[in-house]
Formats: C-alpha cells, sequence, structure tokens
C-alpha cells in the first residue's frame, strides 16, 4: 500500500503515519519528492488498517501497489533514481559507458585497457577477478591478484571499477577494492547472495538472468532495495531464445519496459547480447535509443588471446569506433539543420 501525502502536510503529520504503519505490522519506506512525500508499506500485516489511513491528517489518498516489487516501483517513487558510483551518475543527464576485459589476465593487459578506454570516452571500468564459466576447466580469474590491479587502474586513470561478486564469502574482500558490484545473469536469483549484498556499502549492477522474466529480475532487485541497498542498477544483457546466430537475443523492449516500471537506472550489456563484435555498435546505438541510461562493453588489447570471451571483445580501434558511433548522431541532433534552397518559379 502506498499513503499519498498532502503537498501541505507536516513533518508531525509524516511521523503519525510512518508510526502507525509499523503499528499495523508494515515496515515503512519514505520517498521524498519536490512536491509531496510517499510512504509505502512494505511487507505483510493488517491492511484494513493501512487503509483506514485514508482519513489520518495530512494524507491525500491510499492506494494499492500494483505490482508484487514494491520498493522498485514507479508507484513508490515516480523521481528517476540516480546512481552514484564514485562521482559517476548512472541515470542522470549524461549517457556513462563502462569498458574493460571480461576478465582481468595480467596487469600489463588491464592498464593499457584502462588507459585506451578512458581516451575513448569511457567513464567507468569493468574486469572480472572472479569469473564463473560453464566449463570447470576454463580460466576462473585470478581473484585477490586482480582485485589489487583493479584498484591500481582506478589509481592511474580516475575511472570506478566494477567487478563481479560471485560468491557471499567474497563479499567483504571485494568491496575494499572495487567501486561496484555485478550480479552476474547466472546470480540474479541466488538470494542469499542477494541479502548479502542488500547489506553491502556498495552500489549494486544487477544483471538481468538469461531465462528471467522482467518482472523476476524486478523482484530480484527488489531483495537488494527491501534489505536496504537502494544504489541500484539494472543491466539488460540478452535472453535465450531460439536463435542460433547470436550468443543471446538481445531484449531491447525490456529495457524500455523496465524503465516504464521502475525507477531504478538500466544499462545494456551489447557484447554478452549478442556475442558478436560486428553488431555491438549498432546495438548500443538501438540500447541508447530506447532509453539506456548506459552501456557496459567488453574491450580487449588482443581479442583473439584474450582468456575468455574474446569473440565479443573490441579491440582499442573497434571501441573508438563505437563510441564515435554514439556521439555522431547526438552531434547531428544538436546542430541546426542548414537551410535548403528553394529553386525560384516563374509565373505561368
Amino acid at each position: 500500500m502506498i499513503v499519498n501525502m498532502s503537498d501541505k502536510a507536516t513533518e508531525q503529520e509524516i511521523a503519525h503515519i510512518i508510526d502507525r504503519i509499523r503499528e499495523a505490522g508494515y515496515q515503512p519506506h519514505v520517498t521524498r519528492g519536490t512536491e509531496r512525500t510517499i510512504v509505502a508499506a512494505v511487507g505483510s500485516g493488517r491492511r484494513h488498517e493501512i487503509e483506514a489511513l485514508q482519513v489520518a491528517p495530512g494524507v491525500d489518498n491510499v492506494v494499492a501497489i500494483a505490482q508484487p516489487f514494491k520498493l522498485v516501483s514507479r508507484q513508490v517513487r515516480p523521481e528517476r533514481t540516480v546512481v552514484r558510483v564514485n562521482g559517476v551518475a548512472i541515470g542522470a543527464d549524461e549517457i556513462v559507458v563502462i569498458a574493460g576485459p571480461c576478465s582481468v589476465e595480467s596487469r600489463e593487459q588491464l592498464l593499457d585497457t584502462a588507459h585506451a578506454v578512458k581516451r575513448a570516452g569511457a567513464t567507468m571500468l569493468r574486469g572480472g577477478a572472479y569469473k564463473p564459466r560453464t566449463s570447470p576447466y576454463d580460466f576462473q580469474g585470478l581473484g585477490l591478484e586482480a582485485l589489487k590491479i583493479l584498484r591500481d587502474a582506478r589509481e592511474e586513470t580516475g575511472l570506478p571499477v566494477v567487478t563481479e561478486v560471485m560468491s557471499t564469502e567474497d563479499v567483504d574482500v571485494i568491496c575494499e577494492y572495487v567501486d561496484m558490484l555485478q550480479v552476474g545473469a547466472r546470480n540474479m536469483q541466488n538470494f542469499a547472495l542477494l541479502r548479502r549484498l542488500a547489506k553491502a556499502n556498495k552500489p549494486i549492477l544487477l544483471k538481468r538472468g538469461p531465462s528471467a522474466t522482467v518482472k523476476e529480475w524486478l523482484l530480484a532487485a527488489e531483495y537488494l532495495l527491501a534489505g536496504g541497498n537502494r544504489e541500484v542498477v539494472l543491466c539488460e544483457r540478452g535472453i535465450k531464445t531460439f536463435e542460433t546466430e547470436m550468443r543471446n537475443t538481445m531484449d531491447l523492449a525490456a529495457i524500455a519496459l523496465a524503465r516504464d516500471l521502475s525507477h531504478l537506472p538500466v544499462i545494456a550489456d551489447p557484447s554478452h547480447g549478442t556475442g558478436k563484435q560486428s553488431l555491438i555498435a549498432a546495438v548500443s546505438r538501438a540500447a541508447v535509443a530506447v532509453g539506456a541510461d548506459g552501456l557496459i562493453i567488453e574491450v580487449h588489447p588482443c581479442p583473439e588471446r584474450a582468456l575468455s570471451d574474446g569473440p565479443q571483445s573490441l579491440d582499442f580501434t573497434g571501441f573508438e569506433k563505437v563510441m564515435q558511433a554514439l556521439t555522431e548522431p547526438l552531434r547531428r541532433a544538436l546542430t541546426p539543420p542548414r537551410p535548403i534552397p528553394v529553386a525560384a518559379q516563374s509565373c505561368s
């Protein structure tokens, strides 16, 4: 249930509603907008007591939350959330581009990549320290050594760093080295991990599972917000369909839908979404066109030698071209059109 306070409600009246929601067995979550305050009653309790708050002083109306995800819903927070990652604002006016290798393979590899993507215009650096791989014989990441390299790359370039967390046991040590923690597609419904990350004092990048619906994706985000972490960014990375020519099928409509249903920022991963270097530029532009707040793109100094995800990784030149392709339409949109000359017509 949502209690919409009047624009003239006093702090005392708001505090009274918060107390009454707790007495009814719910957890109150307060959102203060520019014009009015909204108090959401989340959980299970005595619904009739919340409905009766309609007549309480300072209350405009009481409405039901239409979706099972309460705190993620735009009903609770009509204004869009901006997640700040060490100075970078995701969900604001600027498109955020996160770039870097799938896996941190060496100090030289990561630092070269970090400097290259920054020169091209990236605003954050990605790199895997712990890698979930389908085969137990594939490269699993450098672990702690990779985290130290990521920290050094941030100090050299100033780019905030994001890396994937796979286990509750690794949360504390990863938090010491990076600025944002990524929940990979395979762990989207790892509820023990989500509950642990809800208590972490770091922003979370939550990828959509390969077979997850948009509702399941947003409910996974609900675990994080309900546990106390409101710094959450959603990431669409493609889903499994019957298509075989691409690694996944990039669900562009899901980006628009997630933004319609939720106040959380949404970014797109065209690297995993297609699995093909040749498609990344076009899909990146399409994702931004449907409303994505940013992109996360895999970049490697030499993709053919990459220890993971080489076929979908861009080299430095390829990444520069993607960045140029993203900015060119914007420049055209901001440039006044040239007047079209009109030929003189004679009277007949």
